[in-house]
């Protein structure tokens, strides 16, 4: 966790962290693909254990097929199994996507809820699927998505010292200016892939290497 002594310190760091970030990273935004917050749900509900490349190259039949949480609701689960098949973990997945979709006919006139508290009553979703829906879908800054990129980052940066996504997000709430927690996850999982990657980041060419206290251990020396 975030200590006090060490607070004032984080925060300058992370705020510069996150103008630096914005200038090399200008267009970063979720790659979801979807065009209304009920696709960017069941996108998200599919990515879990999964690339977003793999998600994107099956969702736009998906949702040409199921247009809708009605036709999600009325399809036999096993089409909609056979349909999400390649995302890994399908059966819980279809099960997910299909009761997820029965609760927002019941209880929200076929439309994704855009609270927290409600997201969270939907089967699948999690504080970091209700993150994406919320940010990304309704423009609302609840929280901060901390997924593996936005782990590996904050933990090299000294952002955070602990490796439970929930305490992560803690951390980070009190170090980010509140509208930037949508884009900071943006940002990070950009970072993450071009840069900061798991095994051999680029240490060498990044903009944030003065910032971060993890550079010297990857840099490899010139003799």
């Amino acid at each position: 966790m975030v200590t006090i002594t060490s607070f004032p310190k984080q925060i300058n760091a992370a705020r510069e962290i996150v103008l630096r970030l914005k200038a090399h990273y200008p267009t970063a935004c979720c790659t979801l693909r979807h065009h209304s917050p009920l696709q960017l749900l069941v996108a998200t509900i599919l990515s879990a254990q999964c690339t977003d490349r793999r998600v994107n190259q099956i969702t736009p039949a998906l949702f040409a097929r199921f247009p809708d949480a009605h036709s999600f609701v009325a399809a036999p689960l096993k089409e909609i199994e056979d349909a999400i098949r390649s995302t890994g973990f399908f059966h819980q997945k279809a099960k997910n996507i299909q009761n997820a979709c029965a609760l927002i006919i019941q209880n929200h006139q076929g439309q994704v809820p855009d609270s927290m508290t409600e997201l969270l009553k939907l089967p699948g979703v999690g504080r970091k699927t209700a993150n994406v829906i919320l940010g990304t879908a309704f423009g609302k800054n609840e929280g901060i998505v901390v997924d593996t990129h936005v782990q590996r980052l904050s933990r090299r940066l000294k952002l955070t010292s602990s490796d439970q996504p929930n305490s992560i997000e803690l951390d980070l709430l009190q170090l980010i200016p509140r509208a930037d927690w949508t884009v900071f996850s943006h940002l990070l999982i950009e970072h993450g892939r071009q840069i900061c990657k798991a095994k051999s980041p680029r240490c060498e060419i990044c903009f944030l290497r003065d910032l971060c206290p993890a550079a010297d251990t990857f840099v490899k020396p010139i003799f």
